[in-house]
């Protein structure tokens, strides 16, 4: 089970190694191991998260995600990415950007540094609303219920979570044109890119989001209509094929699982420039990171992990809202990577915990409850 669901990323790891070393020599081989290390763990609330939507996709759908999904996580996002940043920021052509990230490499940081503003407010915008509208839904299952359940019943008023948003965007923007004001205006352009920048992040997060919530409804109710057209259609000895709805509706939720995806990688690929400014080493390292949360997304739905462990979709989901803080607070800030990673560890471990917590404290209560009806049928017999 482990090695069918991680081959492909022994593999990546151990042709990225090897390339690393032609490329870089032992030194490369260094950094790019580094870089996978730090990939997975800022991604692991995102493999949590993933699986959480993947587990509603079809067996089809789950390799699209290992397949194409990978090529545009590590080409796109990983590679591609930083260069179009550079590219757009620096008022460029593509090929001169590329030529930058291959030649002037310090010059090219310094580019992707001047966009950071830009990447953290679409990213930190994006992350928070998912974490809003996990926080103010309410459910059946409560992991801190002394949070949640006042949060619960305040998502009942409609769009809350928007709004809420918007107060986030426009503090931060604010913050940065007083910043701008003390510094004789030099950071004026910064502080309209933010709110620019965390609009897009906002309209990114409402159509696509929204797109791939409809297209679910859709498909539930397409499943109940096809389980009592397919009792139908055997009584009469005519099978029924498959709806064309539920590929709509997993369309939608890739097509989601990608800009979640993306907004997750903002911070890897800013972090990276921590450890090096080289594209190549850059792209090799995060690439399998990448691979190994996406073997991971899948392995958590296939044993199940989600519904045994109760309370780690939370955690995964505290952890986007830590992240979007984070990445909101460091467009003003500079703050470690390893704390950044840190904080979705232990909140991811904590939600595990107490869900180990939770099975025991249910096992126990099975235990008792089957000992004394044991004792019923004892003392009934006698």
């Amino acid at each position: 089970m482990v090695l069918k669901t991680f081959g492909w990323s022994f593999a990546v790891t151990a042709l990225g190694l090897v390339a690393a070393v032609f490329y870089g020599g032992w030194e490369g081989f260094g950094v790019v191991a580094i870089l996978s290390i730090l990939e997975i763990s800022l991604s692991f609330d995102n493999a949590v998260v993933n699986a959480g939507i993947l587990k509603k996709m079809n067996a089809f759908w789950q390799k699209i995600f290992l397949t194409v999904g990978v090529l545009i996580a590590v080409f796109g996002m990983r590679l591609v990415f930083p260069v179009v940043i550079v590219a757009i920021s620096a008022k460029m052509g593509p090929i001169e950007a590329v030529d930058l990230a291959l030649n002037n490499k310090d010059e090219y940081q310094e580019l992707v540094t001047d966009a950071h503003p830009a990447i953290a407010a679409f990213g930190g915008m994006f992350l928070l609303m998912i974490f809003l509208d996990f926080i103010f839904e309410d459910r059946d299952i409560q992991w801190l219920r002394w949070i949640e359940r006042p949060l619960a019943k305040l998502g009942k008023v409609d769009m809350l979570s928007v709004c809420i948003a918007l107060v986030v965007l426009l503090i931060t923007a604010f913050t940065f044109a007083t910043h701008a004001h003390q510094h004789g205006g030099a950071h004026v352009d910064k502080a309209q890119t933010v709110l620019i920048s965390g609009i897009a992040g906002l309209i990114t997060y409402m159509i696509v989001g929204g797109l791939s919530g409809y297209f679910e409804d859709k498909l539930e109710e397409e499943e109940e209509r096809e389980h009592e057209e397919e009792e139908r259609a055997e009584r009469e000895g005519k099978p029924k094929s498959a709806v064309v709805m539920a590929g709509k509706a997993a369309f939608f939720m890739f097509l989601y699982l990608e800009v979640l995806d993306a907004s997750f990688s903002f911070d890897g690929v800013i972090g990276a420039f921590a450890i090096t400014n080289d594209i190549v080493l850059m792209a090799l390292g995060l690439g399998i990171g990448a691979m190994y949360v996406r073997s991971l997304t899948v392995y958590l739905v296939r044993q199940g992990t989600l519904d045994d462990y109760v309370y780690l979709e939370h955690g995964a989901h505290y952890a986007i809202g830590a992240l979007a803080v984070i990445l909101m607070v460091t467009i003003q800030y500079e703050i470690n990577e390893i704390i950044t990673g840190l904080v979705g560890v232990v909140l991811i471990g904590w939600s595990f915990w107490s869900s180990v917590r939770r099975n025991n404290a249910l096992a126990a209560a099975e235990g008792k409850a089957e000992g004394s009806d044991e004792k019923t049928e004892v003392s009934s017999g006698v």
